[in-house]
Order: C-alpha cells, then sequence, then structure tokens
C-alpha cells in the first residue's frame, strides 16, 4: 500500500496495483542506470527533462521494486502500452517530486490509479 507520506506513489500497470518508492537501494539502481555519479547528478538530470523510454523503464522497475515488487525491468515496460506513457510520466514525476520534497503530501496525484 502507498504511503504518501514516504514519498510513496501507487500506479495500476496490467490490472495489477504498484507502489512506487524510491529507497536507498533504488536511488542506488537508478544512479548505476543512468551513469551519474551522486544524487546531485541525478537531480540535475531529473530537473533536465527529456527523459528518454529506457530512462522511464529504469526508475519505474527500481521505484516498484522499491515498493516491495519483484517484476524486473522489462516485466514492467511489457506492462506499459504507449497510450498509458502520460499517465505513467506523471506518476513517476510525483514520485520524484515527493521524494525530493518538491511535491505536497496532502495533494491528491490526478492519474495515478
Amino acid at each position: 500500500m502507498a504511503n504518501r507520506y514516504r514519498g510513496d506513489v501507487s500506479l495500476v500497470l496490467g490490472g495489477e496495483r504498484l507502489t512506487l518508492r524510491l529507497t536507498l537501494a533504488a536511488l542506488a539502481e537508478i544512479e548505476d542506470a543512468f551513469g551519474a555519479q551522486n544524487l546531485s547528478d541525478l537531480g540535475a538530470r531529473f530537473a533536465a527533462g527529456g527523459l528518454k523510454a529506457r530512462d522511464l523503464v529504469a526508475i519505474l522497475g527500481a521505484a516498484a521494486r522499491g515498493g516491495g515488487s519483484l517484476l524486473e525491468d522489462h516485466a514492467i515496460a511489457a506492462r506499459v502500452p504507449a497510450t498509458e506513457l502520460p499517465r505513467v510520466a506523471k506518476a513517476v514525476a510525483d514520485l520524484l517530486a515527493r521524494t525530493f520534497g518538491e511535491g505536497d503530501a496532502d495533494r491528491p496525484f490526478a492519474g495515478t490509479a
């Protein structure tokens, strides 16, 4: 179950509700996937925008595993049809905002249910 005060975001993919959570392990996995030297590098990359589909998959996979899922990146990617990209991108943006303190924990996040 997603705990919005912990920075969690809930996302339904392929009929399964996933809790997205950026744990320290998930952030380390994302650093590795992006070739980032540190969290500041990640923050700069996220702030610059322009994420590729591969980047979105890496973030989703790491965050889903941080939230307790056992799904690998390829299984996550297979659950996201192109028509769902705006909703999934919104969930990832919300997750990053909540994790890095830019989100309002009381604000509902549209499109993530």
